[in-house]
Protein backbone atom coordinates (compact mmCIF):
# COMPACT_ATOMS: atom_id res chain seq x y z
CA UNK A 1 0.00 0.00 0.00
CA UNK A 2 1.45 3.36 -1.07
CA UNK A 3 2.16 5.95 1.61
CA UNK A 4 -0.73 8.46 1.78
CA UNK A 5 -0.33 12.18 1.12
CA UNK A 6 -2.51 15.06 2.35
CA UNK A 7 -5.06 16.38 -0.18
CA UNK A 8 -4.76 19.92 -1.52
CA UNK A 9 -8.05 20.85 0.14
CA UNK A 10 -6.42 20.92 3.57
CA UNK A 11 -4.43 24.00 2.53
CA UNK A 12 -7.44 25.95 1.28
CA UNK A 13 -10.36 27.77 2.89
CA UNK A 14 -12.59 24.88 1.82
CA UNK A 15 -11.66 23.16 5.09
CA UNK A 16 -13.00 24.82 8.22
CA UNK A 17 -10.15 25.21 10.69
CA UNK A 18 -7.66 23.58 8.30
CA UNK A 19 -8.21 19.97 9.45
CA UNK A 20 -9.20 16.89 7.47
CA UNK A 21 -9.66 13.33 8.75
CA UNK A 22 -7.67 10.70 6.88
CA UNK A 23 -8.95 7.15 6.66
CA UNK A 24 -6.06 6.48 4.28
CA UNK A 25 -3.41 7.10 6.94
CA UNK A 26 -5.28 4.89 9.42
CA UNK A 27 -5.44 2.11 6.83
CA UNK A 28 -1.72 2.57 6.07
CA UNK A 29 -0.87 2.34 9.78
CA UNK A 30 -2.92 -0.83 10.20
CA UNK A 31 -1.70 -2.56 7.05
CA UNK A 32 1.95 -1.52 7.05
CA UNK A 33 2.90 -0.96 10.71
CA UNK A 34 0.52 -2.87 13.00
CA UNK A 35 -0.27 -5.97 10.90
CA UNK A 36 2.43 -8.65 11.10
CA UNK A 37 2.32 -8.89 7.30
CA UNK A 38 3.14 -5.19 6.83
CA UNK A 39 6.41 -4.06 5.27
CA UNK A 40 7.02 -1.79 8.30
CA UNK A 41 5.57 -4.12 10.92
CA UNK A 42 6.64 -3.22 14.46
CA UNK A 43 5.62 -5.58 17.28
CA UNK A 44 5.95 -2.66 19.73
CA UNK A 45 2.55 -1.49 18.43
CA UNK A 46 0.77 -4.84 18.62
CA UNK A 47 -1.61 -3.56 21.32
CA UNK A 48 -2.98 -1.00 18.85
CA UNK A 49 -4.61 -3.76 16.82
CA UNK A 50 -7.57 -3.33 19.17
CA UNK A 51 -7.43 0.49 19.39
CA UNK A 52 -9.65 2.89 17.49
CA UNK A 53 -7.34 5.46 15.93
CA UNK A 54 -8.31 8.68 14.19
CA UNK A 55 -5.83 10.67 12.08
CA UNK A 56 -6.10 14.33 11.09
CA UNK A 57 -4.17 16.28 8.48
CA UNK A 58 -3.49 19.79 9.82
CA UNK A 59 -3.17 22.57 7.28
CA UNK A 60 -2.48 25.02 10.10
CA UNK A 61 1.10 25.57 11.25
CA UNK A 62 1.74 24.81 14.91
CA UNK A 63 4.79 26.48 16.47
CA UNK A 64 5.68 26.37 20.16
CA UNK A 65 8.61 28.25 21.70
CA UNK A 66 10.24 28.67 18.33
CA UNK A 67 9.86 25.01 17.35
CA UNK A 68 7.47 23.76 14.70
CA UNK A 69 5.25 20.89 15.87
CA UNK A 70 4.97 18.23 13.17
CA UNK A 71 2.68 15.78 14.95
CA UNK A 72 0.74 15.11 18.12
CA UNK A 73 -0.97 12.11 19.70
CA UNK A 74 -3.89 12.59 22.07
CA UNK A 75 -6.03 10.22 24.06
CA UNK A 76 -9.63 11.23 23.51
CA UNK A 77 -11.35 12.49 26.65
CA UNK A 78 -14.29 14.85 26.88
CA UNK A 79 -14.20 17.66 29.44
CA UNK A 80 -16.63 20.36 30.47
CA UNK A 81 -20.37 20.51 31.03
CA UNK A 82 -22.93 18.32 29.28
CA UNK A 83 -23.17 20.57 26.20
CA UNK A 84 -19.41 20.95 25.85
CA UNK A 85 -18.93 17.19 26.05
CA UNK A 86 -21.74 16.63 23.55
CA UNK A 87 -20.15 19.09 21.08
CA UNK A 88 -16.79 17.38 21.40
CA UNK A 89 -18.33 13.96 20.86
CA UNK A 90 -20.26 15.23 17.84
CA UNK A 91 -17.03 16.58 16.33
CA UNK A 92 -15.39 13.16 16.70
CA UNK A 93 -18.40 11.48 15.10
CA UNK A 94 -18.38 13.98 12.22
CA UNK A 95 -14.68 13.44 11.58
CA UNK A 96 -14.32 9.70 12.11
CA UNK A 97 -17.80 8.19 12.37
CA UNK A 98 -16.90 7.06 15.89
CA UNK A 99 -15.19 8.23 19.06
CA UNK A 100 -11.59 6.95 18.75
CA UNK A 101 -9.26 5.99 21.57
CA UNK A 102 -6.49 8.16 20.12
CA UNK A 103 -6.27 11.05 17.65
CA UNK A 104 -3.00 11.60 15.79
CA UNK A 105 -2.59 14.98 14.08
CA UNK A 106 0.04 15.41 11.36
CA UNK A 107 1.41 18.59 9.81
CA UNK A 108 0.11 18.41 6.25
CA UNK A 109 2.75 20.80 4.91
CA UNK A 110 5.60 18.68 6.22
CA UNK A 111 4.00 15.39 5.18
CA UNK A 112 3.34 16.59 1.63
CA UNK A 113 7.09 17.07 1.07
CA UNK A 114 8.79 14.68 3.52
CA UNK A 115 10.60 11.60 2.19
CA UNK A 116 8.95 8.27 2.96
CA UNK A 117 11.37 7.44 5.77
CA UNK A 118 10.72 10.76 7.57
CA UNK A 119 6.97 10.37 7.21
CA UNK A 120 7.12 6.83 8.60
CA UNK A 121 9.35 7.92 11.48
CA UNK A 122 6.94 10.73 12.40
CA UNK A 123 3.94 8.42 12.37
CA UNK A 124 5.71 5.80 14.48
CA UNK A 125 6.88 8.46 16.90
CA UNK A 126 3.24 9.36 17.53
CA UNK A 127 2.21 5.70 17.72
CA UNK A 128 4.73 5.16 20.52
CA UNK A 129 2.72 7.66 22.58
CA UNK A 130 -0.39 5.49 22.17
CA UNK A 131 0.25 2.91 24.85
CA UNK A 132 -1.49 0.13 26.68
CA UNK A 133 -1.97 0.97 30.35
CA UNK A 134 0.04 -1.05 32.88
CA UNK A 135 -0.41 -1.71 36.57
CA UNK A 136 2.05 -1.01 39.39
CA UNK A 137 3.95 -4.19 38.50
CA UNK A 138 4.34 -3.33 34.81
CA UNK A 139 1.68 -5.82 33.69
CA UNK A 140 -0.57 -4.66 30.81
CA UNK A 141 -4.12 -3.79 31.84
CA UNK A 142 -7.25 -5.21 30.23
CA UNK A 143 -10.92 -4.35 30.64
CA UNK A 144 -12.71 -6.73 33.01
CA UNK A 145 -15.90 -6.29 30.95
CA UNK A 146 -14.58 -6.78 27.42
CA UNK A 147 -11.12 -8.30 27.86
CA UNK A 148 -9.76 -5.65 25.50
CA UNK A 149 -6.62 -3.61 26.31
CA UNK A 150 -6.97 -0.44 28.37
CA UNK A 151 -5.12 2.49 26.86
CA UNK A 152 -3.15 5.47 28.09
CA UNK A 153 -0.93 8.20 26.67
CA UNK A 154 2.79 7.68 27.21
CA UNK A 155 5.23 10.55 27.48
CA UNK A 156 8.63 10.56 25.76
CA UNK A 157 10.79 7.90 27.35
CA UNK A 158 13.76 5.70 26.61
CA UNK A 159 11.61 2.97 25.04
CA UNK A 160 10.26 5.43 22.46
CA UNK A 161 13.75 6.71 21.61
CA UNK A 162 15.14 3.19 21.26
CA UNK A 163 12.26 2.10 19.03
CA UNK A 164 12.56 5.02 16.62
CA UNK A 165 16.37 5.01 16.48
CA UNK A 166 16.43 1.22 15.96
CA UNK A 167 14.14 1.50 12.95
CA UNK A 168 14.92 4.91 11.41
CA UNK A 169 18.30 6.03 12.73
CA UNK A 170 19.11 9.23 14.58
CA UNK A 171 17.82 11.69 12.00
CA UNK A 172 19.63 14.95 11.25
CA UNK A 173 23.27 15.26 12.30
CA UNK A 174 22.51 18.35 14.39
CA UNK A 175 19.29 16.99 15.87
CA UNK A 176 18.48 16.16 19.48
CA UNK A 177 18.47 12.40 18.82
CA UNK A 178 22.02 12.49 17.43
CA UNK A 179 23.09 14.55 20.44
CA UNK A 180 21.64 11.88 22.74
CA UNK A 181 23.48 9.08 20.92
CA UNK A 182 26.75 11.05 20.90
CA UNK A 183 26.47 11.66 24.63
CA UNK A 184 25.80 7.96 25.27
CA UNK A 185 28.88 6.96 23.25
CA UNK A 186 31.22 9.36 25.07
CA UNK A 187 32.87 9.06 28.46
CA UNK A 188 30.62 10.08 31.37
CA UNK A 189 31.33 13.61 32.58
CA UNK A 190 30.37 12.63 36.13
CA UNK A 191 31.51 9.38 37.74
CA UNK A 192 28.90 7.00 39.15
CA UNK A 193 30.17 7.53 42.66
CA UNK A 194 29.67 11.28 42.35
CA UNK A 195 26.07 10.77 41.16
CA UNK A 196 25.39 8.47 44.12
CA UNK A 197 26.73 11.06 46.55
CA UNK A 198 24.51 13.74 45.05
CA UNK A 199 21.36 11.60 45.05
CA UNK A 200 19.24 11.51 48.19
CA UNK A 201 17.67 8.15 47.30
CA UNK A 202 21.07 6.54 46.76
CA UNK A 203 22.33 7.99 50.03
CA UNK A 204 19.41 6.51 51.93
CA UNK A 205 19.99 3.05 50.41
CA UNK A 206 23.72 3.21 51.17
CA UNK A 207 22.99 4.16 54.77
CA UNK A 208 20.53 1.26 55.10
Amino acid sequence: MDRPYPPDDVFTMNVVGGFLPSLEVVAWIREQVIADTGSLHNPDHAHLEHADIGVLWAGVRNARRGRVVLGTAEQVAFRGNAWQKARQEQQMQDWFGMVPDFVITLDAGFCSEAPDVEFAALVEHELYHCAQAINAYGVPKFSKQTGMPLFTLRAHDVEEFVGVVRRYGVGHADGAMQALVTAAQGRPEVAKVDIARACGTCSLRAAG
